[in-house]
């Protein structure tokens, strides 16, 4: 396994993440510990989770596995560099992660942050948390309240960096430009959206995010499969992961359909799988910490480690911007 330094931090951390979304929903806790248990073998010390993952009606659900997987000793925790993330709505009764039931039980408040923080580390059975995460952007609270509330944290102990997940460029330079008035580290991590299929991330979150030293993880590197062999799988009658979401979408549009078409052919001609790739390429672009993966199978875990060796040949580079041009150069690719 590679490491690299998380942003302009001094934390090493491995260049795969393992993400852990479908613990508990997808994948029950005896093979989730499983999955742990490799991704450590293998050198992977990142994961990532989240307060609300779990299950509609038990959400915290995957943050509790994580829990029950640190109290079977053996290093466990002093290994792992963990991250989790607090925003949405926690209540219990099927309400949506994003739709808040009673005041002040979502969002970024240093009320809720509090109480958030304090209920991750009950279910994840640990004192810290490395990396607290912004899981939304909340346009109705001060960054000045907000690093408020991480100061008392990180001054106790229970948080050491702080982080965030889908903000747009201006909110990461706004946040930082609060924190750097009063001293304070501000941001290390920025998780976004961002793959071969989907790269408005390079027109203005990864630019905001190098120039402030902000690592850049990049969550869905296979775009919910649509870059993991979807029309391969497809013919095959394979790959349930393509019959929803972004995948689906993706394949319904003829242009979009042609598009991963010439991918899939491009990576048949060198004898390379699809979802290795988009790994590996995003291992290659600038500022990128390294993609979350999160894998349902010790198969699926064991392509993406895979990819951290996979070096693409600048034929194939070359072959995937034409493929997937992305936006070009910030300001120009807009501006000019």
């Amino acid at each position: 396994m590679e490491y690299t330094q998380l942003g302009r931090t001094g934390l090493k951390v491995s260049r795969l993440v393992l993400g852990t979304m479908n613990f508990g929903g997808l994948t029950n806790e005896a093979d989730s510990h499983a999955l742990m248990d490799t991704a450590h073998d293998a050198g992977i010390n990142f994961f990532d989770t989240a307060n609300i993952y779990g299950k509609a009606e038990h959400k915290g659900l995957t943050e509790e596995i994580v829990g029950s997987w640190f109290a079977q000793g053996g290093g466990r925790r002093d290994k792992t560099v963990l991250a989790t993330k607090g925003y949405g709505n926690m209540t219990q009764d099927g309400t949506p992660w994003n739709i808040t039931s009673w005041p002040n039980h979502d969002r970024l408040s240093a009320l809720n942050i509090r109480r958030s923080v304090e209920a991750s580390l009950k279910r994840l059975g640990t004192d810290y948390i490395d990396i607290y995460q912004f899981h939304h952007v909340d346009r109705a609270t001060p960054f000045e309240e907000i690093w408020q509330a991480m100061d008392v944290l990180v001054q106790q102990g229970k948080v050491l960096y702080v982080g965030t997940s889908n903000f747009p460029g201006y909110k990461i330079a706004q946040a930082n430009e609060v924190a750097s008035r009063t001293g304070r580290l501000g941001l290390v991590s920025e998780q976004c959206l961002y793959n071969l299929a989907e790269r408005r991330a390079e027109m203005e979150v990864i630019p905001a995010a190098q120039e402030y030293g902000v690592g850049i993880i990049p969550w869905s590197p296979l775009h919910q499969g649509l870059l993991g062999g979807a029309l391969r799988k497809e013919r095959a009658g394979d790959g349930a992961r393509t019959k929803g979401g972004r995948s689906a979408a993706g394949l319904a549009d003829p242009a979009v359909r042609a598009q991963v078409q010439a991918y899939e052919d491009l990576l048949a001609k060198h004898e390379l799988e699809p979802g290795e790739v988009a790994l590996a390429w995003l291992l290659t672009r600038p500022g990128v910490t390294g993609p979350i993966v999160g894998p349902r199978t010790a198969e699926q875990l064991a392509s993406a480690l895979r990819a951290v060796e996979l070096e693409l040949s600048e034929e194939v580079l070359a072959g995937l911007d034409e493929i997937f041009p992305g936006p070009g150069p910030s300001p120009e690719a807009f501006a000019w």
